[in-house]
Order: structure tokens, then sequence, then C-alpha cells
């Protein structure tokens, strides 16, 4: 028993609370990230594979819009090196919620360097996740690769 009653000790049960707590409320990039697959699914669906990466960017705006996502679009990034601003060196292609960067490719086969970018992307922006999207796969969900920021 507490030697202080105002002073409150998590007990086991309030641990176990705790966990349930956490496993029930679901993860916000979770969240948008499969409101944003879902989106990317449908402008596949509609547009179908073989159009300029602009056509998909403009309809997933569309899409976004309707699924009622916070998004900018063309997101001018900075960076700094060893203490020199070295100004905007990439501009997202969104940014959804403030939280998931998503870049969008129409391309063959997504490479490991396409991944890398999205990593650095990430870093600089200080964000965790970022979607990269390719919508030249069918289905696009065999061309969406997600990637994370360890921070």
């Amino acid at each position: 028993m507490n030697a202080n009653p105002r002073i409150a000790r998590p007990d086991a049960e309030d641990a176990k609370d705790t966990q349930r707590t956490q496993k029930e409320q679901p993860n916000k990039e979770d969240d948008f990230s499969h409101e944003i697959i879902g989106a990317a699914v449908e402008v596949q669906r509609v547009l179908g594979v073989g159009l300029l990466e602009s056509a998909y960017a403009g309809a997933l705006a569309v899409e976004l819009t309707e699924r009622e996502l916070g998004f900018q679009r063309e997101v001018p990034v900075s960076a700094r090196y060893k203490a020199h601003d070295l100004g905007v060196v990439y501009r997202a292609d969104f940014i959804v919620e403030g939280s998931v960067i998503v870049e969008l490719k129409a391309v063959d086969a997504v490479s490991d360097m396409h991944r890398a970018q999205l990593l650095s992307y990430l870093r600089l922006s200080g964000l965790k996740l970022g979607l990269l999207i390719n919508f030249h796969a069918f289905p696009v969900v065999k061309g969406i690769h997600r990637v994370v920021n360890r921070l």
C-alpha cells in the first residue's frame, strides 16, 4: 500500500488496461496509409495503367479530397549540410495529413534507388512514414512500398 495516498501507483490491472487500450487504438499513420492505398486502388481502377505520373497525381488528389484527407502537393523540403542551408532539395509529391509522404511513380519497376530516395525524404522532413506507389504495377497494391524512418 502507498505511504502517501495522493500518489497513485499503477498495479498489474492498470498495466493490462493500458496494453489493451494501445492495441485497440489504431496507429494514425496506419489509418492514413490504409485510406491512401484505397484511394490509389480506386485511381487505377478508373484510369488503368500506362498513363503519365501527372495523370495519376491529379486523380489521387481528387480521391484524397473525396475521402476528406488533408494533403499538400509538390511540397518543398529544405535541407542543411554542416550548418549551411541548401535550400529546397526536393518536392514531395504529396504529404497527407501532415504525417505521410506519398511518392508516385509510373515506371516498369520500382528500384532500390526509389526506396532509398524516399527514406532520405523522410529523414529530411522528419516524418516517419512514406508510401511509394507505382501505378504501372497491376494491381497497384503490388506496386506499393511502405518505407519507415525510425528517426
